[in-house]
């Protein structure tokens, strides 16, 4: 069961690096967010199993971590990119 859940992790990580590839090419801001997010939500898929594969709880707690990261950087992404700032017009 280890070498199969192993292998699924090695899957997953592949298809992570080539929708990176992907997204990172694209021309819109929201392309470019996405690669984080891409990369989070697969980061924490390959880091449990792996945990489930080597039965390390550790590594749980590092796929945790990783998940708030990834929310936080979405957060800061939609604020940072939603409004101007207060007493500024949008330019024609």
């Amino acid at each position: 069961m280890g070498e199969f859940l192993t292998g699924s992790a090695c899957f997953v990580l592949a298809m992570v690096a080539l929708g990176l590839v992907r997204i990172l090419r694209g021309p819109a801001d929201a392309d470019r967010i996405m690669a984080p997010q891409l990369l989070g939500t697969g980061g924490i898929a390959v880091l449990l199993l792996l945990a489930a594969a080597t039965g390390a709880p550790a590594v749980v707690d590092v796929a945790l971590s990783l998940a708030l990261l990834a929310a936080f950087a979405s957060v800061a992404f939609v604020l940072a990119k939603g409004s101007p700032a207060p007493g500024k017009a949008d330019e024609p």
